[in-house]
């Protein structure tokens, strides 16, 4: 299989919501309270896509995956409870969601290391991330890909844990 990662198009937006609303309807069945507040809505997607930081995971022709990628963009970042490890320019990623019809083929941790190679082709050594305490897929990504517990940071009034990466190189 061949995969992509690359910006997404205004196009794609009806894709990226299916994929989105099965993500939002997993954390649920999971018993998550992460998305289940109306976020991530349509208006967010397409802030992104506004903002060029709407990126895609396609399998061939097909979106498989959905994120958010920003440069130095999150200003909540700035009140951690706790320490980052650099304070250098960073890449944050946000929204991983990945189709119900793809599920179960490592494909959010092979998005991850797409937004890695992505840091790197802008010369940023720092990923910066954060997830609901109880989204277990996404800690095991973040464990099993080297990212280190930095604190806490909040969003609309609750905790996230915070993680950061430092790649070894910028090439």
């Amino acid at each position: 299989m061949k995969y992509h990662f690359r910006k997404a198009t205004p196009a794609e937006l009806p894709e990226i919501w299916t994929i989105l609303q099965g993500a939002i309807l997993r954390r649920k069945e999971d018993g998550s309270s992460q998305w289940q507040d109306g976020y991530p809505n349509m208006d967010v997607v397409k802030n992104d896509m506004s903002a060029g930081a709407a990126f895609v995971l396609t399998q061939d022709e097909t979106v498989v995956g959905y994120t958010a990628v920003f440069v130095n963009n999150e200003p909540e970042y700035a009140n951690i409870k706790g320490q980052w490890l650099s304070n250098e320019d960073f890449l944050v990623f946000h929204r991983i969601a990945i189709s119900q019809e793809h599920l179960g083929q490592g494909l959010a941790k092979k998005m991850v290391e797409f937004i890695e190679d992505h840091a790197r082709s802008l010369g940023i050594r720092s990923i910066k991330a954060d997830t609901n305490f109880d989204n277990m897929a996404m800690l095991h990504i973040f464990a099993k890909g080297g990212y280190t517990f930095c604190g806490e940071v909040y969003f609309r009034g609750s905790a996230r844990k915070a993680f950061e990466k430092v790649l070894l190189s910028a090439q």
